[in-house]
């Protein structure tokens, strides 16, 4: 019984039937349960949307509680582990705004609007069953090494041009995160224009920034494009050739 519950709560193979019901429902609850975060004002059909939802997230973590062994193939062991997992801990602090105990001491503390926030984790768990999602976790799996160096790059050009820029032209920025947050939307291309430089030393700078901030960020792009392509055919061959 346990093997044949793991089978339905883990994203469906093809053709089976009642696994996909209960990704569809899984995602329809996920949905449900975040589209009160989209208003201000609250009435009976979020209250009692947000208690059924939340309810099924229970019983989902239960599900997956135990059968354990079966996903992370490590005996008794796996009962002890498994809360402690990504996906587990995301499902943990989803659930939690919904409990009406932890909600009001919350509120003793004024931290309802945090908390009631860690129901937008609720949305990673989606992940669980869009296909689409696997292939590109899958795909930042393979290319880790690649887009940590990217990520480290970037990081460090937005701190050198942070730097320049608050040296070059000091009476606009007030602060050093002002530089940190100009390079930020210099390196995206973005430019909202709230901050920016007037001098012409400082525009020169503006200009070099964005320029280097296309190919720096047209370097994960091309990793992604390249990793997810090749994940495709993977899959592809997977299905045309099965074991």
């Amino acid at each position: 019984m346990r093997r044949k519950l793991y089978t339905i709560i883990e994203p469906a193979e093809e053709g089976d039937k009642l696994s996909a019901a209960y990704d569809y429902m899984m995602m329809a609850a996920i949905v449900l349960s975040v589209l009160p975060l989209a208003f201000k004002q609250t009435n009976v059909f979020f209250m009692w949307s947000d208690r059924i939802t939340a309810g099924i997230f229970i019983l989902d973590y239960i599900f997956r509680l135990f059968t354990a062994d079966y996903k992370l193939k490590k005996s008794a062991a796996s009962f002890f582990l498994y809360p402690f997992t990504p996906m587990a801990i995301i499902d943990c602090l989803s659930v939690l705004p919904s409990l009406s105990i932890v909600t009001e001491s919350m509120r003793v503390l004024k931290l309802l609007r945090f908390f009631r926030m860690l129901k937008i984790l609720r949305v990673f768990k989606i992940l669980r069953y869009s296909k689409s999602f696997i292939i590109i976790a899958n795909v930042f799996k393979r290319q880790k090494r690649v887009l940590a160096a990217v990520a480290t790059t970037a990081i460090g050009y937005v701190f050198i041009s942070a730097l320049i820029i608050y040296n070059v032209e000091p009476e606009s920025f007030n602060t050093f995160f002002d530089a940190i947050y100009w390079a930020t939307i210099s390196l995206t291309t973005v430019g909202y224009g709230d901050i920016y430089a007037v001098t012409t030393v400082g525009r020169i700078v503006t200009m070099v920034s964005s320029i280097f901030g296309i190919a720096i960020i047209a370097l994960p792009s091309g990793v992604i494009t390249a990793g997810y392509l090749e994940e495709i055919n993977k899959d592809r061959k997977d299905e045309n050739n099965p074991e």
